[in-house]
C-alpha cells in the first residue's frame, strides 16, 4: 500500500459553517487536502456552541464534540471579515489556495468583497463553491436554508414517513447529503482544472440536491401524472418489505423479499407455517396486495427472537435481513469493528473522543483522520506567519486591533 494522499497539495479556503459546508471540506480533508477554516470570534460557528436542535450546551468554544466531528483534520484562523483588512488577508489566503467553499446566504460574500468576481482578480483559476438553500438566482434565493426547509421543498420530506402520518421534517441528515454532493462537484471541478487549467464558480442549491435524490419519483409524476406518497418501510413491488419487532426493548429487524425463491427460503426458516401456504401469499403480486396481513404473521414469528438471531437465520438462508441498530449497537457491532470504522482522536481540550473513520477504503491513497478539530484560531501563526510570511509584530498589531480575532 502506497502511503499517499489523493488530494495532497490541494489547499481549501473554508468559509463554511454549521454542517453542510464543513462536511464537504471534511470529506476533502480525508483525502489529504489542506483545509484552512476561516472563522471569527465575532461570528462563532453554531456547532462550537452546540447544535440548532439541542441549543447552546458548551461553554467553551473548543469543547464541542459536534464541531469536532465535522472539522477533523482542519486548521483554524480567525479574521473579522467585516473589516477591509480582514477581507484583504482572506484574499491572500485564497490567492494561495485551489478551492473556496462557503455556505452563507447569497450575497453575503459579495458584501464582504469576497464574491467570485473579487476572487478571480487575485486568483484567476480559483474554484469557488457557494452552497445555499435555493441557489443564488430565482425568487427564493434569499429564503432561509435550514435542513427541514430544503428537505420539504426538495420533495424528500413528503415521501418520508408512515402512510397515515405526517411528512418527516428530516434534519441534519439533509445537510450531510448536501455536503456529500458539494464534495463530489468540487472533485469534478478539480478534474476539470487538471485538464484545462480553468477555475469556475459553482452555485449549489441545497433543495435541488435533495430533488436529485428522488428522480424516479419526479419522473413518475412527469410521465404518469401520479404523485408518489409516503409508505413507511413498504416497497412498491416487494413484500414482505418492512421492519419487524423482535425480543427486547425497541428492537427491530428489517426483512426484504424480492423473489419466490427468497420467499420459500423465508418460509423454511419460519418452519413452513400453515398460513404461508395460503393463496394470498402464493405469488409476488399476491404478497404485495396482502402485505399488511403478511406483516402480522411475520411479526408474530420475529418477536420470539433477538434481531441478531433473525438476521443470522435469514442471511444464512439467502434472505436479506439486517437489524435496525441503535447508536450503541453500531459502535459495538462486530462488522463495524472489523471494518475499522470507529476511531479515536486526542483533542487538547476534550481529551480522547470517538469519531467515525472514512467509510471507503482506497488501496493506494488511503483516506484517513490525521488529527482532531482545531482550536479557535489555533493556526493563526502558522498561516499568517508561515504561508503569508507576516512578521510576529504585524500579526500582534492586527490581533490588538481585533482584525485577526
Amino acid at each position: 500500500m502506497l502511503n499517499r494522499n489523493a488530494l495532497k497539495g490541494v489547499r481549501v479556503a473554508d468559509f463554511s459553517w454549521v454542517w453542510a459546508g464543513p462536511l464537504a471540506t471534511l470529506l476533502l480533508s480525508f483525502l489529504g487536502a489542506e483545509i484552512i477554516k476561516i472563522e471569527s470570534r465575532k461570528r462563532i460557528d453554531q456547532t462550537r456552541h452546540g447544535s440548532i436542535t439541542t441549543g447552546d450546551s458548551f461553554k467553551d468554544f473548543n469543547a464541542s464534540p459536534i464541531f469536532n466531528n465535522a472539522n477533523l483534520n482542519k486548521k483554524s484562523v480567525t479574521l473579522d471579515l467585516s473589516r477591509p483588512e480582514g477581507a484583504d488577508l482572506a484574499k491572500k489566503i485564497i490567492a494561495a489556495s485551489n478551492l473556496v467553499v462557503e455556505n452563507m446566504r447569497p450575497g453575503v460574500m459579495d458584501k464582504l468583497g469576497l464574491g467570485y468576481p473579487d476572487l478571480v482578480k487575485v486568483k484567476p483559476d480559483i474554484i469557488m463553491l457557494s452552497a445555499s438553500g435555493f441557489g443564488s438566482s430565482g425568487p427564493y434565493r434569499e429564503y432561509a436554508g435550514y435542513a427541514p426547509i430544503f428537505a420539504a421543498f426538495g420533495g424528500l420530506a413528503h415521501l418520508t414517513g408512515y402512510e397515515d402520518g405526517e411528512p418527516n421534517t428530516m434534519s441534519g441528515v439533509m445537510d450531510l447529503r448536501v455536503g456529500t454532493a458539494s464534495a463530489f462537484v468540487l472533485l469534478a471541478a478539480l478534474v476539470h482544472h487538471q485538464k484545462t487549467g480553468e477555475g469556475q464558480y459553482i452555485d449549489l442549491s441545497s433543495s435541488e440536491c435533495v430533488s436529485a435524490l428522488i428522480g424516479s419519483e419526479l419522473m413518475q409524476y412527469t410521465m404518469n401524472k401520479t404523485s408518489p406518497f409516503r409508505r413507511g418501510n413498504q416497497d412498491s413491488i416487494m413484500a414482505p418489505h418492512n421492519c419487524y419487532r423482535c425480543q427486547g426493548d425497541d428492537k427491530w429487524i428489517s426483512i426484504a423479499v424480492a423473489t419466490d425463491e427468497e420467499w420459500r427460503a423465508l418460509c423454511g426458516v419460519m418452519g413452513n407455517p400453515a398460513w404461508s401456504q395460503d393463496e394470498r401469499f402464493a405469488t409476488v403480486y399476491n404478497r404485495w396486495v396482502n402485505r399488511c396481513e403478511l406483516d402480522k404473521f411475520i411479526s408474530a414469528w420475529t418477536i420470539n427472537y433477538t434481531h441478531y438471531q433473525v438476521m443470522t437465520m435469514l442471511q444464512n438462508a439467502g434472505v436479506a435481513a439486517m437489524p435496525s441498530l441503535s447508536a450503541e449497537e453500531i459502535l459495538s457491532d462486530p462488522h463495524v469493528k472489523a471494518r475499522d470504522l470507529i476511531n479515536q482522536v486526542d483533542h487538547p481540550v476534550m481529551g480522547k473522543k470517538v469519531v467515525i473513520n472514512p467509510s471507503w477504503k482506497l488501496s493506494e491513497t488511503p483516506a484517513k483522520i490525521r488529527q482532531a478539530s482545531p482550536l479557535l484560531g489555533e493556526h493563526n501563526q502558522e498561516i499568517f506567519g508561515g504561508l503569508l510570511g507576516m512578521s510576529r509584530e504585524e500579526i500582534k498589531k492586527l490581533e490588538d486591533e481585533q482584525i485577526i480575532y
